[in-house]
């Protein structure tokens, strides 16, 4: 087994069942011999002290003033790279393992194809934050969002994002899909299953890419 740190994002709609993700991914990496405090939990907007005042603003109505689409997309990066430079990063270098509630790839659906920005300037702003920073492994939980937003009404009120309209959401879906069948590194799973095959899929991307990351690491010894 590596002992390199690794980071890992959930991603999905309202209601998709991140929660439950990040916590089957840490019972697997407890399987496998990963101590309790070796593994991070992180969110996004959040995750430091700035970055849970940023997440504020991103998910609050503000009276009297309305929150400027750019705005939202430089305050999401903002606290991202907060999140990023004191947290995520030293915590890969002690070698431990990071599970994130979203991460960029976040920004790109929701942002950019939700809120209509150019994907040209999408990367590039992208590219200036990050620059090649990434996650190792992406679970996106598809969900259509009829069943997404029915399953975070029950959670409670409602925050600003997901007040928006259905076609909002049909888009950020859509370009979930799209950035997940470019990208091996991130994998769909069908979490309009039962639980319990939710979980099974997890199980088995996560094996895959532990099989896959250690064969590579093998190779480069």
């Amino acid at each position: 087994m590596t002992t390199d740190g690794q980071f890992f994002v959930v991603e999905g709609l309202e209601g998709a069942g991140k929660t439950n993700a990040q916590e089957q991914i840490k019972h697997y990496l407890q399987n496998r011999g990963i101590k309790s405090n070796q593994i991070l939990f992180t969110r996004e907007p959040g995750g430091t002290p700035l970055a849970e005042k940023l997440r504020n603003i991103f998910k609050a109505d503000l009276d009297g003033e309305v929150l400027t689409r750019k705005a939202e997309l430089l305050v999401l990066y903002a606290a991202r790279i907060q999140l990023v430079e004191n947290i995520i990063k030293p915590a890969l270098l002690r070698g431990d393992y990071v599970i994130g509630d979203r991460h960029d790839l976040s920004s790109q659906a929701y942002q950019g194809a939700g809120r209509g920005f150019d994907a040209t300037f999408m990367l590039t702003l992208k590219t200036l934050v990050l620059d090649s920073f990434k996650p190792q492994l992406t679970l996106y939980l598809d969900v259509t969002p009829e069943i997404g937003l029915q399953r975070a009404r029950v959670r409670g009120e409602l925050d600003r994002i997901e007040k928006e309209d259905l076609a909002f959401f049909n888009r950020v879906r859509e370009a979930y899909l799209d950035f997940a069948q470019k990208d091996p590194s991130i994998i769909i799973i069908d979490a309009t299953q039962p639980i319990e095959k939710v979980n099974q899929e997890i199980k088995k991307a996560l094996d895959v890419h532990f099989e896959n990351h250690e064969k590579k690491f093998d190779y480069c010894r």
